[in-house]
């Protein structure tokens, strides 16, 4: 049904990476959850009524929550199209991720409110009835959670949309609600034994971990989280294929919603470039990167000098220290230069997170290498974290 309504309400609806597509299935998949969700309701609402089933009730109000948080998620993607402006200048892309936070928060209160009901009906438990029709309701309810999961896991992973995937998570835990709601009610028809509130509270511990599980889906990316694996390859490739580049480094990624990055890195010249080369340069990978990957870029040029032989075995002693210090160590912006009649060596230690040693021990051990090296040499050195 999603595949037919997007082919007649969405404009290009296999654009994916597309913007106002996004936007369009996010409205779209939330109206139909709305619609599902609150006949889901009325359904298994008259359902625990009929049986006097707290768990089935409690699932039925688990449904409407859901219908509440598609309210929230079509907020959170109008909100997210809106353009940039003075108060946001990155845009207001990370609204889908706040949207999914809320979702989440309601599938975790909804959670605390059926345990609590629960608990209460496994004091004073209360006649149930296990009519036909009250099954009959809760396994037309099983499939559409069903349909509700594959539709938002499906276009969730297309479009890469928080708020689908924490949809998409409640609906299966809501699957397993139901199902379980249903075991008790056959339960009771069959042996007379009243586990509804037992139930009740199994459902309550799958609902409150669906709706953790959605959270940190959403969280992540809010707090700042390291981009794909590929995206960094795909930069790093274009940068070091472009003509005049000798090496990157300094390659960082920021976030602002789906699709919307801020990319600044540092790239490596040769020294005899002139400023106006050098800038050239600067401006033409900036547009590469940006067409190419859809971000806004900034790329910060570093001369680097052609070694003599003194200078290329301070760099080869650096760079075996290093990785007698970390494998994943490495050094960039390595330069030599007179300062107060000394021969001054400057570079920046790139190490990894999670090191034994310090940063000043890392320093303090450079340095003595290259003092053993020529006692002449004052080192300044900089330690940066490997991110990619």
């Amino acid at each position: 049904m999603i595949k037919l309504l997007a082919g007649i309400f969405i404009k290009n609806s296999t654009n994916y990476d597309d913007p106002g597509v996004r936007t369009a299935y996010g409205i779209l998949t939330g109206v139909v959850g709305i619609v599902l969700n609150f006949l889901l309701f009325a359904g298994k609402l008259a359902a625990g009524l009929i049986s006097s089933s707290v768990s089935v009730a409690a699932d039925a109000f688990n449904n409407l929550s859901d219908a509440g948080s598609s309210v929230i998620s079509i907020a959170g993607y109008r909100i997210a199209a809106m353009p940039a402006d003075k108060e946001h200048p990155f845009g207001h892309g990370r609204a889908e991720y706040i949207a999914g936070l809320i979702v989440s928060g309601t599938i975790v209160f909804m959670a605390f409110e059926i345990g609590r009901e629960s608990l209460s009906k496994i004091f004073q438990p209360d006649e149930l009835s296990a009519d036909p029709l009250t099954l009959c309701i809760l396994a037309v309810s099983i499939l559409v959670k069903l349909y509700i999961f594959a539709y938002n896991h499906t276009v969730g992973k297309k479009i890469n949309s928080a708020p689908m995937k924490a949809v998409a998570v409640d609906s299966i835990s809501d699957c397993a609600a139901t199902l379980t709601a249903a075991a008790a009610l056959i339960v009771y028809a069959l042996w007379n034994v009243n586990i509804d509130g037992y139930v009740g509270l199994l459902i309550a511990l799958v609902i409150l971990k669906a709706g953790i599980e959605a959270a940190r889906e959403s969280l992540t990316p809010l707090l700042g989280q390291k981009a794909e694996d590929s995206y960094i390859a795909g930069i790093r490739e274009t940068v070091e294929n472009h003509d005049g580049i000798l090496g990157i480094h300094d390659l960082y990624v920021h976030n602002y919603g789906v699709g919307r990055n801020v990319v600044s890195l540092h790239a490596e010249i040769p020294a005899f470039l002139s400023f106006k080369e050098a800038h050239e340069i600067a401006d033409s990978l900036e547009r590469e990167i940006g067409t190419r990957f859809g971000a806004i870029v900034t790329v910060h040029m570093d001369p680097a000098d052609e070694d003599d032989e003194f200078s290329a075995g301070c760099r080869s002693l650096i760079s075996s220290v290093m990785s007698e210090i970390s494998p994943e160590a490495a050094i960039h912006d390595f330069r030599m230069y007179e300062r107060g009649g000394r021969q001054t060596v400057e570079f920046d230690a790139e190490v990894p997170f999670g090191l034994p040693m310090s940063d000043e021990e890392i320093k303090n051990r450079l340095t003595a290498a290259l003092r053993e090296y020529d006692d002449r040499l004052e080192a300044v050195i900089c330690i940066d974290k490997k991110i990619y």
